[in-house]
């Protein structure tokens, strides 16, 4: 796998386009995930500031699925407990319940 130091999230308006684009090009959903996914890669993988794929394709012909679903759970944080707020006091929220 290549060397990937950064993965930056896309705005959702961008993931909704991309999730559009692969259902005008796939009927498939097998390959509508794999085209989508691996365009979400090539736009979110960074190395030294540089993008780590040149596109879509090069995404599918450098990872395994398995790869490419592990970067997709960092880039959704689901190795840290999912979409979580780090920010949230589960204490202050538990006395504005009772209060």
């Amino acid at each position: 796998m290549r060397e990937i130091d950064q993965l930056r999230p896309l705005t959702a308006g961008r993931l909704l386009a991309i999730w559009r684009e692969g259902c005008r090009e796939a009927g498939d959903p097998l390959e509508r995930s794999l085209l989508t996914n691996a365009q979400v890669l090539s736009e979110c993988c960074f190395f030294q500031g540089e993008p780590a794929f040149s596109g879509r394709e090069d995404v599918l012909e450098a990872l395994t699925a398995p790869e490419m679903e592990r970067l997709l759970e960092g880039l959704c944080g689901a190795g840290s407990g999912g979409m979580e707020n780090p920010g949230f006091d589960m204490e202050r929220f538990a006395a504005m319940q009772e209060g």
